[in-house]
């Protein structure tokens, strides 16, 4: 407690106390957009590149787990075969990565 009182009274007070505190707002918004809202547009960005390349032959990996290769690809849509005889017709959205011939995830 006491040492809240010692953080408010150091506040500077006068003419230049609203210029520091508005440094200080732009200082926390800009921390803001480096740590959060750049990286994830990033990431984005990088998935939606991600998806856009696949094509035929890709092994790829569904939001449900469905692990699958895809037989035709279309603008919106994916042929995936997901077993001898089983073959589903999917969203492009749908996939969250692409494996290599090993079965891992390739770097996006």
């Amino acid at each position: 407690m006491n040492f809240a009182f010692n953080a408010l009274m150091m506040v500077p007070r006068g003419p230049n106390s609203m210029v520091i505190n508005m440094g200080m707002m732009g200082l926390m918004v800009a921390i803001l957009y480096f740590m959060l809202i750049r990286p994830e547009a990033k990431k984005r960005e990088r998935h939606e590149m991600m998806l856009s390349s696949v094509k035929k032959g890709d092994d790829i990996v569904t939001t449900g787990g469905i692990i699958g290769k895809v037989v035709h690809a279309e603008e919106t849509q994916l042929i995936v075969r997901t077993g001898e005889s089983t073959r589903v017709t999917m969203d492009r959205t749908c996939i969250v990565t692409v494996l290599d011939h090993k079965g891992n995830a390739l770097e996006e």
